[in-house]
């Protein structure tokens, strides 16, 4: 019985000491902006989207004006399958024919969106489901020659959509679909799109939920996660190959966020539940933090 009293007092000072650790972060972000690119592995399984979702609706309530935005790659893939078309892939995007871009459009607007807006409210927030025609929040322009068919790229942004949604409290949900001059849908990355947005907004934070720990130093062991690097280590990482792969547009993506004014970029591992609030809320936090300067 001592043991069981003992364990108890322990675990029930751990969770205070968490709250006590928690409190100047959550003053200091209150009233102020962070945007979250969710995909990958914390949108694919149950418990992780139920532990981001929790998370989202928690900044809020603690007064983090908290913009969403989202991919679906796998959720498009297994439409595309039950339709009897094979996704195509060049370059790590993908090929976006008139039939795919209907898919893409229907998935990511019609459905993931609201998946997750439903998600968050149902954890007592005020989530709204935008796309990026919405009031004109984003407009695109086509990727390149087109050769990847209706892919396109932030041609501008337009946050004031947001600003009133932001002022009352209620969490922006973005998909990554917007529309060309002519009003042809084209298909964004969400990556690209949470960091132009970022930048617009003027946003404390940008956070890219992924598939691995952050940046490291070898893909081998997850012990070489950096924890912090400036703009100019970043560029340098990338130079000499060791940010490779899919990881280099992501830091990328921080770096253009941070030169046009995001306070911090971070890319952390949306396997691990509740990443998010371990990363905003605690002195150590869990991933990478990419800064504009040491």
């Amino acid at each position: 019985m001592k043991e069981s009293q003992t364990k108890n007092s322990s675990d029930e000072a751990l969770r205070v000491s968490v709250l006590s650790e928690a409190l100047p972060y959550i003053q200091r972000f209150a009233g102020r902006r962070i945007v979250i690119k969710y995909g990958g592995a914390a949108m694919a399984h149950k418990t992780l989207q139920e532990a981001v979702f929790r998370d989202i609706a928690l900044l809020s309530s603690v007064g983090v004006q908290t913009v969403v935005v989202h991919g679906g790659g796998p959720e498009i893939n297994e439409w595309l399958k039950k339709l009897g078309k094979t996704p195509e892939f060049r370059d790590g995007l993908r090929i976006t024919d008139p039939e795919t871009m209907d898919v893409v459009e229907m998935v990511l607007v019609g459905r993931v969106n609201k998946q997750i807006v439903n998600g968050i409210n149902q954890l007592g927030a005020q989530a709204v489901g935008l796309c990026g025609m919405d009031g004109g929040l984003i407009k695109a322009r086509q990727l390149g020659n087109g050769s990847h068919g209706l892919v396109g790229e932030v041609s501008s942004m337009n946050p004031d959509v947001l600003e009133p949604l932001l002022l009352k409290g209620y969490v922006p949900v973005i998909s990554s679909v917007a529309a060309t001059a002519n009003g042809r849908s084209h298909n964004i990355n969400a990556d690209t799109v949470a960091g132009e947005l970022a930048a617009s907004l003027q946003a404390e934070k940008l956070i890219l939920l992924t598939d691995t720990p952050g940046i490291l130093r070898s893909k081998d062991h997850s012990a070489s996660l950096i924890r912090q690097l400036n703009l100019s280590e970043a560029r340098e990482l990338i130079k000499k190959g060791i940010i490779n792969g899919g990881m280099t547009p992501k830091t990328e993506c921080c770096i253009r966020a941070l030169a046009q004014g995001v306070a911090a970029t971070h890319i952390i591992d949306g396997r691990v539940p509740h990443s998010l609030l371990l990363e905003v809320f605690t002195d150590t936090g869990i991933g990478t933090m990419v800064i504009g300067r040491s």
